[in-house]
């Protein structure tokens, strides 16, 4: 196998740990700041809760930076295609998330009910709309996105952005991905609070981890039904980053489940992912909250997991020039760059790895609302 082949096949796999990384880390926060209004029910509480995870939402953050600085260096052409392609989605998420820190700055600044309980809004807003975009995102993917590319290599957008960004199948991802992010926001205000938001977020915990694996069970039969992509031919791995050449496409029923047909050990994945739905509301409601964080870890490593393998080796499939379509093999930078940034990339991600955990170990313990309101200091 080419030495380009495998910097192709690396750079996708670690594209999938920052996706999975994003959505554990980034997700937890944002499943606390939506359930903000709800697991607490005077200012004391509320400010409990932003303090749990005001120590680490803004490094959490890196994950979000890193996730969409992999695919603009390893994967340009996905890279610009994709941003044209969900543009208004990306103002929408840009926007809610410039919200996110100036509420937590800004909450606490006036001891005013109206401006605490408007910022209180806001934090709902702008934890819910980043994950069910996040979700949203993969279910336009799986479905396919209408666009081509002219003889000049110029991208052209062939539907019409409302056509694709709130189908059911679509929703049905977004909002798997909020409870998904409910259920490790629900876990983390448990591992660190005391009564009564611990009982609270265990409800909440409990709510979004059963409601994330029916909607991922649902999912699978809509993903079984849908049209999907595979290649009619073999494809040249070492293939140029050029989508106008290289490959054939077909756009047929039950394509998704090609691979899977193909390599059965692939079916582990969303075994995993519903396994560890079930496990994590399992160990909810046994207080179990450790156990239950670490398996949320499963749950998202299933659920990518199932879209990665399914997908292989598509990234955006086009549902108007299916030959066209953006796969691993037509989407790379050069050798060059990505050897570059491999080697980047096992520098700093386990340094990232090593200060996240520090942190989390040093911040390690319950949080007091009887602490916090007499902090002036604190969120």
């Amino acid at each position: 196998m080419e030495l380009y082949v495998i910097l192709k096949l690396i750079w996708a796999t670690i594209l999938c740990v920052l996706l999975i990384g994003l959505g554990l880390m980034v997700g937890m926060d944002m499943g606390v700041g939506t359930l903000l209004r709800f697991v607490g029910r005077n200012d004391g509480e509320r400010r409990t809760a932003l303090n749990i995870i005001g120590p680490h939402w803004d490094g959490n953050q890196v994950w979000f930076i890193l996730g969409g600085g992999a695919i603009f260096a390893a994967f340009p052409t996905l890279y610009a295609t994709s941003f044209s392609v969900f543009y208004v989605v990306m103002i929408l998420l840009l926007f809610s998330m410039i919200l996110r820190p100036v509420a937590f700055e800004y909450r606490s600044k006036a001891d005013s009910k109206l401006w605490r309980a408007s910022w209180d809004w806001v934090f709902l807003v702008s934890g819910f709309l980043p994950m069910f975009i996040y979700g949203a995102a993969f279910g336009n993917i799986l479905e396919g996105v209408g666009y081509h590319f002219g003889w000049n290599g110029q991208y052209y957008q062939d539907d019409s952005f409302f056509s694709y960004l709130l189908s059911p199948f679509v929703v049905l991802c977004g909002l798997m991905s909020v409870a998904l992010s409910v259920y490790q926001g629900g876990v983390m205000l448990m591992l660190r609070s005391e009564n009564p938001i611990y009982d609270r977020a265990q409800r909440y915990a409990t709510r979004g981890g059963i409601l994330a694996a029916v909607l991922f069970a649902i999912g699978g039969v809509f993903i079984s039904r849908m049209k999907g992509f595979m290649m009619t031919e073999p494809a040249n791995p070492a293939m140029p980053a050029n989508p106008l050449h290289g490959q054939h496409v077909a756009h047929t029923a039950g394509a998704w489940l090609h691979n899977f047909t193909a390599h059965p050990v692939l079916w582990v994945l969303p075994l995993l992912g519903l396994t560890s739905m079930v496990l994590g509301t399992v160990a909810v409601r046994h207080n179990k909250s450790v156990v239950a964080w670490w398996v949320g870890l499963g749950s998202w490593v299933g659920t990518i997991g199932t879209v990665a393998a399914a997908m292989f080796p598509f990234f955006m499939p086009s549902t108007t020039a299916p030959d066209q379509s953006l796969t691993i093999w037509n989407s790379c930078a050069s050798a060059y760059g990505l050897t570059c940034m491999l080697v980047v990339a096992l520098i700093f991600v386990p340094l990232i790895l090593c200060y996240t955990s520090w942190c989390y170990y040093v911040m390690r313990g319950k949080v007091r609302t009887a602490d916090i309101i007499h902090d002036s200091h604190s969120y």
